[in-house]
């Protein structure tokens, strides 16, 4: 079978090369009447542009380099899925590679990312420096999602991670709990320690004082949720609630705890962080903090092509949002004082082997 050029479509459109090319990249003065010729015999020959040409010819790869931290996590799975359909139709392809935390990795893939004549950058999370940020924002149009970087706001996506943890803690203290038992994010992410922050204020506004033995740090996976929970609860330190960074980390906590044949939440009761999909059908189903990630990625891939073609680029505000759902008890006053109690009579359970 011959292969359709664009010699072909501009000799059965009876125009030039030019223009047909003109057409095709959508670039450059045509008149209406060769522009309908051209397309007809397009769609008459089934005719497919090479991609390649066409970005030797406009400059233009027409690909959009995407670096992700972790691609089998599924906040992150759902920020790509958010870019693909905020470039979707927009005839760009993304490009996704790893950078795995690791900021030495995260620089040599986005170099190889830039090697690879993408037309815009998305980093998603990451730990590459601002002065690394900013220089590489002269160099190609940039969007940085989940982080915020001073001096580079309009370029920026996010939510506070503050205000969504300082809502999960207050609600807890609303429902009658006093002794909150956090499991922490790695401490080395920006997110995870503005979680951390809106805890301990959350406590401190409620005249709670921080106690060092209910916090404990995670890692962000289920494995780290279940490890942190036994901890919490071989210390024998009396919590009746905890706020896990994540919902992966509480649906470890969750494990551990039935492990344990403690009951959720008329045991201890547990709040999240994202609303992941998998939330809502737990048992309970876990009460969490929404985090738009789906709404994020999509507007980070329009930021982006905004950015490619120079339009202008105004970046909105996310919000973050309680979802209350079965996995948190209400404790009245009479119940509160005899907890003590109920959790020393449950303690060969925590520090036994049944």
């Amino acid at each position: 079978m011959k292969k359709i050029t664009i010699n072909d479509i501009a000799k059965e459109a009876q125009v030039s090369i030019s223009t047909v090319s003109r057409v095709m990249t959508n670039k450059g003065y045509v008149s209406d009447e060769k522009r309908e010729a051209v397309l007809r015999i397009v769609k008459e020959m089934n005719y497919k542009p090479n991609v390649f040409a066409q970005s030797l010819a406009t400059g233009n790869s027409m690909t959009i380099g995407v670096l992700t931290q972790r691609i089998s996590s599924p906040i992150f799975d759902t920020m790509l899925l958010g870019i693909l359909k905020g470039i979707e139709g927009s005839g760009y392809l993304p490009i996704f590679a790893d950078g795995n935390w690791d900021p030495k990795m995260e620089r040599s893939v986005t170099q190889k990312l830039l090697e690879r004549k993408v037309d815009g950058l998305i980093i998603l999370g990451g730990k590459l420096d601002k002065d690394y940020l900013f220089n590489l924002a002269q160099k190609i149009p940039l969007i940085i999602l989940g982080r915020e970087i001073s001096g580079m706001e309009n370029l920026c996506l996010t939510i506070s991670n503050f205000q969504g943890a300082y809502l999960a803690t207050s609600y807890l203290i609303k429902c009658g709990h006093h002794q909150i038992a956090h499991i922490t994010g790695l401490q080395t992410h920006p997110d995870a320690s503005e979680r951390l922050n809106g805890y301990v204020q959350a406590l401190s506004d409620s005249g709670i004082e921080k106690n060092t033995n209910l916090i404990i740090d995670g890692d962000y996976t289920e494995l780290s949720g279940i490890t942190a929970t036994e901890t919490l609860l071989d210390r024998g330190q009396y919590f009746s609630a905890i706020f896990a960074g994540n919902d992966q980390m509480a649906y470890g906590a969750m494990f551990a705890l039935n492990k344990r044949k403690l009951n959720v939440p008329n045991d201890i009761s547990i709040i999240g962080f994202d609303n992941q999909v998998p939330s809502a059908y737990m048992n309970p189903p876990l009460s969490t903090i929404h985090f738009p990630a789906m709404e994020l990625g999509e507007e980070a891939g329009k930021a982006i092509l905004n950015l490619i073609r120079n339009k202008s680029n105004k970046i909105p505000s996310f919000n973050v949002n309680l979802v209350i759902r079965d996995s948190i008890s209400i404790l009245d006053k009479d119940n509160y004082n005899n907890i003590p109690e109920f959790w020393d009579k449950k303690k060969i359970l925590y520090h036994g082997n049944n």
